[in-house]
């Protein structure tokens, strides 16, 4: 079964930084293309984030360009999105994602990490 799991989260203070990851089981990383999204609470699906298969192409949205940081590592077969600066804006469920059908819509989804942002 192909499975996404996200880790990494949790609560942070206003300027902090966390780390999160996102382990592939059940496939491999190896040529897919990645992306990170969040959901703030009663709000939508928003795309933050993405990462080609080869690392060469990432795209941030505007909100998080010049703070947030995505990688991978094909061998471990885990993608991470770095987060610095962060707000009480980025107070948000993160999820990692494959096969995007739309910004909204992707064909596999982790059940996501809890992170917020808050003094």
């Amino acid at each position: 079964e192909m499975q996404l799991m996200e880790s990494g989260g949790g609560l942070v203070q206003p300027g902090g930084s966390l780390r999160l990851s996102c382990v592939a089981s059940g496939f491999s990383l190896t040529g897919v293309y990645m992306f990170w999204v969040r959901q703030a609470p009663g709000k939508g699906l928003e795309l933050i984030s993405s990462i080609s298969a080869d690392s060469e192409d990432t795209y941030y949205d505007r909100s998080v360009k010049g703070r947030f940081a995505v990688s991978r590592d094909n061998a471990k077969n885990t993608v991470y999105l770095r987060m610095n600066s962060l707000k009480p804006e980025d107070t948000a469920v993160y999820f990692c994602a494959r096969d995007r059908v739309s910004d909204t819509i992707y064909g596999l989804r982790g059940q996501g990490t809890q992170v917020t942002v808050s003094s």
